[in-house]
């Protein structure tokens, strides 16, 4: 197994100053030998000023475009929500952005914590789809919710999407609760294609078995505040384990995007917004 880091943030409209690529060059041991596939991901966009207005969320949409990847994974909390927001963008105009996104084998999106807490019904009720995954859904993306997708026939793929993990909290320093049945989502696999699980949190991973060739996720943002690796803050239960980058695991991976926006405070130190291009098998840069 060999993963492969680059960085490159090019010039010009397409790759802007502010956005670096992040490349991983993974052969994960249930991947098929002899089979390549390019993934980008989008991650955590909260679009919103001061830190991610809606031009800069349409030059990460033009950057991801670039790739030519064969499949995008765009995983989740669109919206910035933070206190202090000074431009807020929209979800249609998210929407509009997410839905220009193009890839031969397909855009996946989930949904994050941050998207269910800006549906109070569904929040309630524990149950989707939420507002911004029936806006994605009504724009032309495909939303996973513990769920899967399979691409193709013969040699073909499985593209799973789990809910979100951190939804709501019964205490307000209790355990997080969400909304993911990963045993559901892996029932809905029928054969032996490859399989990728789009997860927001990384918490899952622990859990995920053998059978999943790759584990994609995103809403640590990296740490979003980074003094080299030391990571003071990550959301996850795990602490900085899987707070961003390739993990593996028992024989398993795991590719955490550093993604693109902020929570808690419109900063970023020493972890610099990023698409996230993973290539699966033999293939170059």
């Amino acid at each position: 197994m060999r993963a492969l880091q680059a960085s490159a943030a090019g010039p010009g409209l397409i790759w802007p100053r502010w956005l670096v690529r992040r490349d991983w060059q993974l052969a994960p041991v249930a991947w098929p030998k002899g089979r390549s596939l390019r993934i980008a991901v989008l991650a955590d966009p909260h679009a919103g000023g001061p830190q991610m207005p809606a031009a800069r969320l349409w030059q990460a949409v033009d950057a991801v475009n670039s790739v030519k990847a064969d499949l995008i994974a765009v995983m989740g909390d669109y919206i910035a929500d933070h206190r202090f927001v000074t431009a807020p963008v929209p979800m249609a105009e998210v929407a509009r952005a997410i839905a220009s996104l193009q890839a031969p084998l397909g855009v996946f999106a989930v949904m994050g914590n941050h998207d269910w807490r800006a549906d109070p019904v569904a929040l309630r009720a524990r149950r989707g789809p939420v507002a911004y995954a029936r806006q994605l859904a009504k724009a032309g993306v495909r939303v996973l919710e513990n769920d899967a997708h399979r691409i193709g026939a013969e040699g073909g793929l499985w593209v799973l999407g789990l809910g979100s993990q951190r939804v709501a909290q019964v205490e307000r320093r209790g355990p997080w609760q969400g909304v993911d049945d990963l045993p559901a989502t892996l029932a809905r696999v029928t054969d032996d294609a490859p399989a990728l699980l789009l997860a927001h949190e990384p918490d899952i991973f622990p859990h995920v078995p053998p059978r999943i060739a790759l584990t994609i996720s995103g809403h640590t943002h990296g740490g979003q505040i980074a003094f080299g690796r030391w990571t003071p803050v990550v959301p996850s239960i795990y602490g900085a384990r899987y707070a961003w980058g390739h993990v593996h695991e028992d024989g398993r991976d795991l590719v955490v995007s550093g993604g693109l926006g902020c929570s808690g405070v419109p900063l970023r130190f020493g972890r610099r917004p990023e698409v996230t291009v993973i290539t699966l098998g033999e293939r170059g840069l």
